[in-house]
């Protein structure tokens, strides 16, 4: 129960809050000296539901480079921001928005390839590896690279998630 530990954590602060040893609270009663503190630290009687994910996104402000992993519960689609094709065209390096591992991660990728266009799809969902984890929501730019069957040249690219 959570109302306990808040409970108990906020009358500890009223009482001890401010007062010297020998004074008395607004009750009259007077107050323990504190080396005389019999109180036990609040711990919570049930440990926590989950865990929360460590935060591994690059500490310097560039994307995260990411890999398809394949293993998510219901993947689904995500839109990407931009796709910069490589010098020689054979691949594209593909820079979108999402959420910490394990409950965001990249399960696949897909590539549809025509004379005219390339349409590419990417696949999120949660981990199915970690059960029972607490994410922080927090938006984290990535990037991963897909290559090319042949150059890109004037072909257009196409978000598939659109």
């Amino acid at each position: 129960m959570i109302a306990t530990p808040i409970l108990a954590g906020s009358l500890l602060l009223a009482l001890g809050c401010g007062t010297e040893p020998s004074a008395t609270v607004s009750t009259g009663v007077p107050s323990r000296p504190a080396s005389h503190d019999t109180t036990a630290p609040v711990v919570p009687s049930e440990p926590a539901a989950g865990t929360v994910a460590p935060r591994t996104e690059p500490t310097d402000g560039s994307p995260k480079p990411t890999k398809p992993e394949g293993h998510t519960d219901n993947p689904r689609k995500v839109r990407w921001l931009k796709a910069t094709p490589s010098k020689n065209g054979r691949s594209l390096r593909i820079v979108w928005w999402s959420g910490v591992e394990p409950c965001n991660v990249l399960d696949r990728i897909t590539v549809r390839q025509t004379s005219k266009r390339v349409t590419v799809t990417l696949w999120e969902g949660p981990s199915s590896k970690v059960q029972n984890v607490a994410c922080i929501e927090i938006a984290i730019q990535k990037v991963t690279t897909v290559k090319l069957k042949k150059p890109l040249g004037g072909r257009k690219v196409v978000d598939g998630a659109r």
